[in-house]
């Protein structure tokens, strides 16, 4: 990234370089090509956002350093990894390599746990949450800074994430976040909490082992662990939420959590078996894709609703 310069370029204008990137990076594949010519192109000035109607003059050296991001653009090394961010929801976020990068349809997840959290506030109570599976840690910090009054805890397995995750809440949330580094399978999992927590919510790693993605950003570059689920429905992982859910709840506490949208049958049938669960139902995402299990915690010995 070049920084401020009192030497400028001459030659073409900051338009010229963002639509002829706009062009290389569609002929490459990539989704949304002027979107990330634009941001390189920020990235490349040192700047948060560049407006092409009135651009910047353009620094000593901008040529090279911005032919040098879009060309990694163009081998679809994911943008956030080459900013260095992402924005979720109303966050922006530090991304580095080896962590899940977290997606726009993952927001709808996290406003299902949000608004429950925010019920429980405005009720006077202090709703204690918990993010399985956290990655970046963009769920829990966006129910701590949306729902000031929330207790929040997020766990991952992965050490990079545990990491990046602490270095997010630090950044963006309050000091009561605490991130916790743990296997999601394990029962004694916040063992302590059992029992207490109001809100389960997570987006485990749920892909079958042969479903490989096929966006190279996904396939080459997100950890196999933030990916595959385990086992023949990729669903291992996600179980064991459900199970740790069940575990973790108070009566009446709800679970959120994202799958897949040919999972939504299964997951529904997983949360029922456990007996733990009432008003077991899918959420769908904007697109109207089924994404996500909602259920409520039954008191315990009671048997819950088994949907089909």
């Amino acid at each position: 990234m070049t920084g401020p310069a009192t030497a400028r370029e001459t030659g073409p204008g900051l338009r010229a370089y963002v639509e002829g990137a706009a062009t290389v990076l569609a002929e490459a594949g990539v989704p949304s090509p002027r979107h990330d010519a634009v941001a390189l192109a920020a990235h490349a000035l040192g700047l948060a956002r560049v407006e092409l109607v009135l651009p910047p003059p353009l620094p000593e050296g901008f040529a090279a350093a911005y032919a040098g991001l879009v060309e990694r653009r163009r081998r679809r090394e994911p943008l956030q990894h080459i900013v260095g961010h992402t924005v979720f929801r109303f966050l922006t976020l530090r991304v580095e390599p080896g962590v899940f990068v977290p997606r726009p349809e993952t927001e709808t997840v996290a406003q299902l746990a949000i608004d429950e959290a925010a019920a429980l506030a405005a009720s006077g109570r202090r709703p204690l949450v918990v993010d399985l599976c956290t990655g970046t840690g963009a769920i829990a910090a966006s129910v701590d800074t949306e729902v000031p009054a929330s207790r929040v805890v997020a766990v991952d397995l992965s050490d990079a994430a545990v990491g990046l995750a602490r270095a997010n809440a630090a950044a963006v949330a309050g000091p009561d976040l605490r991130v916790v580094q743990g296997d999601v399978r394990d029962p004694a999992l916040l063992a302590e909490l059992d029992g207490t927590v109001d809100v389960v919510v997570s987006n485990p790693p749920y892909i079958p082992p042969d479903a490989v993605p096929l966006d190279p950003e996904v396939r080459d570059h997100d950890p196999d662990v933030a990916l595959y689920g385990g086992g023949a429905d990729g669903l291992d992982v996600p179980r064991a939420v459900i199970a740790a859910a069940a575990r973790l709840l108070v009566p009446g506490g709800l679970l959120v959590m994202e799958h897949a949208e040919v999972q939504d049958a299964t997951a529904r049938a997983a949360a029922a078996a456990t007996g733990a669960f009432v008003d077991v139902r899918t959420v769908t995402d904007l697109t109207g894709r089924p994404r996500t299990l909602v259920a409520r915690r039954v008191a315990p010995g009671v048997v819950g609703d088994s949907p089909a």
